[in-house]
């Protein structure tokens, strides 16, 4: 067992490194960038519901769920991003990856512990503002916010958990502009790294009962108080000769002090309840709520934009044709589907960006045990070509891989 955490713990750290790649949006220009969907691949074939914790998955969502498991279970995700980006007149497209997630969760007894690292927002974008035919910026951005968590759930009893999540919250956003004015030999050049860092906490709680002798009701809340995120930054200043392959070589440079901040970001409430037959299927709805509160933008001078308070509604669920067929492999594949509607919480010009998110999935039995390897499909929109603004329509493929252990066995002599 020991090489085993070894191995994760190696893993786990090679992918610290990873995970604040794979973002391509204009939307990610504002506050700490674009946010990131948290939980597993199962879950967002479903429409992004945390509603359901069981014994060989993890619900990254509800720390409560960990309370569920039975077997070790190690899981990691991976998704492509296709996208399309336009407004009225014109459209660009592109694609990008990016490692979504990476957990261990431990059973013990009534216990259930965890461990991993998710992205929490990204920021990628490549925007230019031309005033005039005389001056052209170009505005460039990179980075993000992840965070690092340790979970435990807890069986107060067959129909009730609890659950924390202990997170820490950190990252790196890059943000260059590029001011080239016209007959002008050399241009200027800002670029401003900001390194973050916060701890925050979740509470989870996760109820079902059988209210019939085939249907099971579940329910699930998650609260997630605000935090201020520790904002510590250094810009450059310079003046710069651009070539025409693009490459800048500095000619003066400087540094300017900037004072630290702090970012508070908002509280989140989530509350989820669906029915379903234990092992055959499932339907749920789940509604979360930000407080937009004293979160302000990361990029001053935007007087245009302002954030307001979220709502999301998601609905999904999944189907089993016969979970324990000996006979029919597609009989124990799950097949999931779902249906989100979000507000992003940013407005621009006085209109609420809005996204929504088509999915469907497949988790397919692998090897011994009960490990699956999980698909996940999603068609979506973000944004509005109206009102001087863009819209994103993207279409993502996920996968990750559910594998399942049993750590702990009982030593029996004869």
């Amino acid at each position: 067992m020991i090489k085993k955490i070894l191995v994760i713990v190696l893993v786990f750290v090679g992918g610290i490194s990873y995970a604040q790649e794979g973002t391509s949006s204009p939307y990610s220009f504002y506050g700490v960038g674009s946010q990131k969907f948290k939980g597993t691949v199962e879950n967002r074939s479903m429409g992004g519901l945390s509603v359901l914790g069981d014994s060989i998955h993890l619900n990254l969502q509800n720390p409560a769920a960990y309370g569920e498991l039975a077997l070790t279970t190690y899981t990691i995700g991976t998704s492509y991003r296709n996208f399309e980006i336009g407004n009225v007149t014109e459209s660009s497209s592109g694609d990008d990856t990016s490692l979504d997630y990476l957990a261990v969760g431990i059973p013990a007894g009534k216990f259930g512990f965890g461990f991993g690292v998710v992205p929490l927002t990204s920021v990628g974008y490549k925007l230019v503002d031309v005033v005039e035919d005389e001056s052209e910026v170009l505005f460039t951005g990179t980075g993000g916010l992840n965070k690092v968590f340790v979970s435990t759930g807890y069986k107060l009893n067959k129909n009730l958990n609890i659950g924390l999540d202990l997170n820490y919250n950190f990252g790196n956003i890059e943000r260059k502009s590029l001011l080239t004015l016209e007959d002008i030999q050399y241009s200027t050049r800002e670029i401003t790294s900001s390194n973050l860092s916060a701890f925050s906490v979740s509470f989870g709680v996760m109820y079902k009962a059988m209210i019939s002798q085939k249907l099971e009701l579940s329910a699930s809340i998650v609260s997630t108080p605000s935090f201020d995120l520790s904002s510590e930054s250094i810009r450059e200043l310079a003046t710069v000769i651009v070539t025409t392959s693009g490459q800048e070589g500095v000619v003066e440079e400087q540094e300017i002090e900037i004072n630290d901040e702090e970012i508070n970001l908002p509280a989140e409430f989530k509350f989820g309840t669906g029915i379903g037959e234990p092992l055959k299927w499932f339907v749920g709805a789940e509604y979360v709520y930000a407080d937009a509160g004293e979160y302000t933008n990361f990029v001053s001078g935007q007087n245009k934009i302002e954030y307001e308070d979220v709502s999301k509604l998601k609905i999904g669920g999944y189907f089993v044709p016969k979970y324990n067929s000996l006979t029919s492999y597609f009989s124990r594949v799950v097949y999931r589907a779902g249906l989100r509607l979000e507000e992003t919480g940013l407005s621009i010009n006085d209109q609420t960006i809005e996204e929504f998110g088509i999915s469907f999935g497949v988790g397919l039995p692998v090897g011994r045990l009960f490990s699956n390897t999980n698909i996940g499909f999603e068609y979506g929109q973000r944004g509005t070509k109206d009102f001087g603004l863009v819209q994103e329509a993207f279409f993502n493929v996920s996968l990750s891989f559910s594998l399942n252990d049993k750590w702990f066995r009982k030593i029996k002599f004869n």
